[in-house]
């Protein structure tokens, strides 16, 4: 006689919606985390603001990016992965008020460290959510042609 298949029974069925429910919560607050939700700028205002000497740009993606894109005009190029990062960062801005904007390739990095910055006692960071490449924020700084130097 072939196997018959088992149905499960309540508490099988009780115990695993949980176990999704209570996955599901665990990927929610895994996502959101070091989410920043402070202030955003396109890049043509961050282009303009760094022009204009009213806020400090800073580039964070790693050097091998710097070459293959360039680094945005105006921007400071300041790879995220330095272990003295935050310290660079104070040294750069010589204020601890001065507007800092971060930007990198998608917006994915600026946005958490810009979170990270924040709950460090920076107090006037902006994200740059399009990032050199674009996002879901918009085109970017590529698309939208703005001026690049080459490290």
């Amino acid at each position: 006689m072939p196997d018959r298949p088992t149905r499960p029974n309540r508490r099988t069925l009780i115990l695993g919606g949980g176990a999704l429910v209570l996955g599901g919560a665990t990927v929610a607050a895994w996502a959101t985390r070091d989410r920043f939700e402070g202030d955003a700028m396109s890049p043509g205002d961050a282009l303009a603001a760094a022009r204009a000497g009213d806020i400090l740009l800073i580039d964070i993606r790693r050097p091998d990016e710097w070459e293959a894109t360039g680094i945005p005009e105006g921007a400071a190029p300041l790879d995220m992965r330095r272990d003295d990062f935050a310290a660079a960062l104070s040294a750069l801005a010589g204020a601890p008020d001065r507007p800092i904007a971060l930007i990198c390739a998608r917006g994915v990095r600026s946005d958490r460290l810009s979170a990270r910055l924040t709950e460090a006692g920076f107090t006037r960071i902006i994200d740059v959510p399009e990032g050199m490449l674009g996002s879901s924020a918009g085109p970017g700084w590529l698309a939208r042609d703005l001026p690049v130097v080459r490290p």
